[in-house]
């Protein structure tokens, strides 16, 4: 192999390596701070969709749920499960999560797809861990979630106060249903 071959396969590899890597950039978004102290134990279990910025992934879903576990390596298991409502079949993604700092601190990194990860920060939870408003890596990206399937309007509201103050198009927020 030439020299020139070599090189341009070379480029080509380390090119590659770089946008995956940029591609899975776990940051969080301007002006919004991750929950700390946070108490790991006290999220575990299953939280309900009540809103999130619409995306591939959970398009044409209602009855969404996210049930987190402790895994044996540290890790939290993340078994997501909604309803889509056009297929009329139940879809479910297994992934893992990991924390970017310390367990004390409420930013932590998604995977579904390998070595794939993406920011999942929590920056607003009540002090009994009913409610969570939760940001991806950008203003693309955001959750309501309760521990039931309605959330006060009370929560509602402020959630959606702290969310516009960031940058988030709030009006945009798909509403889960819950009926099946």
């Amino acid at each position: 192999m030439n020299n020139k071959l070599r090189n341009a396969i070379l480029l080509a590899t380390l090119g590659v390596i770089i946008i995956s890597y940029a591609g899975c950039s776990v940051t969080i978004p301007k002006g919004a701070t991750a929950v700390k102290p946070f108490q790991k134990e006290k999220y575990l279990g299953t939280w309900y969709e009540i809103a999130r910025m619409d995306f591939k992934f959970e398009k044409d879903l209602n009855n969404v749920t996210a049930t987190y576990s402790l895994k044996e390596d540290g890790t939290i298991k993340v078994d997501n499960k909604g309803y889509n409502f056009v297929k009329k079949e139940w879809k479910q993604s297994i992934g893992k999560a990991k924390f970017v700092n310390e367990s004390d601190e409420a930013r932590l990194k998604v995977s579904f797809f390998g070595p794939f990860y993406a920011g999942y920060n929590v920056i607003e939870i009540d002090k009994d861990y009913q409610y969570a408003l939760v940001v991806g890596n950008n203003l693309d990206y955001i959750w309501i979630l309760s521990r039931t399937k309605t959330i006060p309007e009370k929560v509602k509201q402020a959630y959606l106060t702290k969310a516009q103050g960031l940058g988030y198009k709030t009006a945009e927020l798909v509403w889960t249903k819950h009926d099946q």
